[in-house]
């Protein structure tokens, strides 16, 4: 693929007010032809108000544009598009009911003859080498509703390449992938780099920034706070630039050796692997890492334990009683509870007020003669706001108004308000912010030394290794290996989720 025109984007002295509300505060970013500007800040910094204004969906209060010269007081999306620029979004946006292709060039079809049908053929060929880019493994003809949420993440940028655009604006494109699909993908963006394709690069994962960025720029409260060059990026500049503040170590000891299991499952075997019976146990007061490749089994083996997998054989324990799980109203009455990966879509009801999120799984507590009383819901809901600092203004606000990381905090609220023995988290902090993420960090930790047993599944090594007690990893269903903190490395979980066998120190 040949080089792209090349680009010269200013954003000058742009501010956003909403009522009551100023999103951005006189910000300037100049982006130019081959490099990548990482775009850093907690949620609710003014990163996606900003990406707004380049993509044409909203117009600054006051600023304007400049792009190779010419001056814009706004962007509206042709515009935006006319200008090269696309997005990756963190939120997926692609057609179950349609194949990768015709998802990739939705909008844009190749049509032939005179009745200008769609050409599959020619967007098949077309997409190919788009998916070879980025080291897709599945074609063109693949229908989307096969993919895993890795995949579907591929799909957007193979989507974004297509446009031959002269920036590709990436909002969180790695909080789904792999480690090797995450480096598959800074290699995309180094190919585009030298194509002279410019890319705004947004990620809570602060080690990729490191790795791919020529300059950090950082916002907090709306307002631009600094740059960092490259040769000043580094993990806590990039955080104190962040926060205003240094954050500690990520691993916190438990307050106490855990002894009793709280937990143990005993030759579990789901549907999809049948054959691949996992036993474990895990304690009361310690954190339980979870590692493994995308498709080992990690999310399905604790939706069985939860009662929302099929569950073909095996046994769980709850200190130390079998309990039998069929419906997640099983696991509830056991005291087992699920923290799901996909929030929006598993752990909340968006358009529902918090407090009927956080009393949602436990409404016969709150019921009498068939009517629930909304005070006594208020009441728990305001009860865990304090206790998990929720950053909303009323409980009778809906969660669809909160961060990220207010979302995740209001689905811990919703177990924290009955009495959890085990509580399984499935990818805690996809899409939270690194101060966020340490608040739930510390959550975690806080509920361990309760007594609670906490399992955490995540992909982020960084994570698994920095908060675990205790780690045993998985492949293809089966639990291949257990690490001690002291055995803790990167290379000891890639060997055992890839299958091999650790030698001893």
């Amino acid at each position: 693929m040949s080089a792209v025109h090349g680009l010269d984007l200013k954003l000058e002295n742009v501010t956003k007010v909403y009522p009551g509300v100023v999103a951005l505060n006189d910000v300037s970013l100049q982006i130019k032809a081959g490099e990548v500007v990482g775009l850093l800040g907690e949620n609710g910094a003014g990163k996606s108000t900003l990406m707004k204004i380049l993509g044409g969906l909203i117009a600054p209060t006051s600023g304007h544009i400049t792009l190779d010269g010419q001056q814009f007081d706004r962007f509206d999306v042709k515009e935006s598009q006319q200008a090269g620029i696309a997005f990756v979004h963190q939120e997926l946006n692609v057609f179950d009911n349609m194949d990768v292709a015709a998802n990739i060039f939705l909008g844009r079809e190749k049509v032939r003859g005179l009745f200008r049908l769609a050409d599959h053929k020619a967007m098949k060929e077309l997409a190919q080498p788009l998916l070879d880019r980025i080291g897709a493994r599945f074609r063109p003809d693949t229908p989307v509703s096969t993919l895993s949420l890795a995949e579907r993440q591929l799909l957007e940028i193979a989507k974004a390449l297509s446009m031959n655009a002269r920036l590709v604006i990436m909002d969180e494109p790695t909080s789904s992938l792999t480690l090797s699909e995450t480096n598959m993908l800074l290699k995309v963006i180094a190919d585009l780099k030298a194509q002279g394709i410019a890319v705004v690069y947004i990620s809570h994962r602060l080690s990729e920034v490191e790795e791919c960025a020529d300059r950090a720029v950082v916002l907090r409260d709306g307002v631009k706070v600094g740059v960092l060059e490259r040769d000043e990026l580094t993990h806590d500049a990039m955080i104190h630039m962040m926060i205003g503040r240094d954050l500690k170590a990520l691993y916190t000891p438990p307050a106490r050796p855990a002894t009793k299991p709280v937990l143990a499952v005993r030759n579990l075997s789901i549907k999809s692997k049948p054959d691949r019976p996992a036993s474990f146990e895990l304690m009361g007061g310690e954190i339980l890492g979870v590692a493994g490749l995308i498709g080992a089994g990690r999310t399905a083996l604790a939706e069985a334990i939860f009662g929302v997998g099929e569950k073909l054989d095996g046994e769980i324990l709850v200190d130390g009683v079998e309990v039998k799980v069929n419906t997640p109203a099983d696991a509830i009455a056991a005291g087992l509870y699920l923290v799901p990966e996909d929030r929006k879509r598993s752990g909340l009801i968006l358009d529902f007020p918090t407090l009927e999120n956080v009393t949602m799984a436990n409404l016969s507590a709150f019921t009498s003669r068939g009517l629930v009383s909304q005070k006594r819901q208020i009441e728990v809901a305001e009860i865990q706001r304090d206790a998990l600092a929720i950053k909303t203004r009323d409980v009778r606000r809906a969660a669809n108004e909160m961060s990220g990381g207010n979302q995740q905090k209001v689905v811990l609220a919703k177990w924290l308000s009955m009495d959890p023995k085990v509580i399984i988290f499935d990818e805690p902090t996809r899409g939270i912010d690194v101060g966020a993420k340490a608040e739930i960090y510390g959550l975690m930790r806080s509920l361990a030394d309760h007594g609670v047993g906490v399992m955490m599944i995540s992909s982020d090594m960084e994570e698994v290794i920095g908060v675990s007690d205790r780690i045993f990893v998985m492949k293809d269903g089966a639990i291949t290996g257990e690490l001690p903190r002291l055995k803790f490395s990167e290379s000891n979980v890639l060997n055992l989720a890839v299958g091999k066998i650790l030698e001893e120190a």
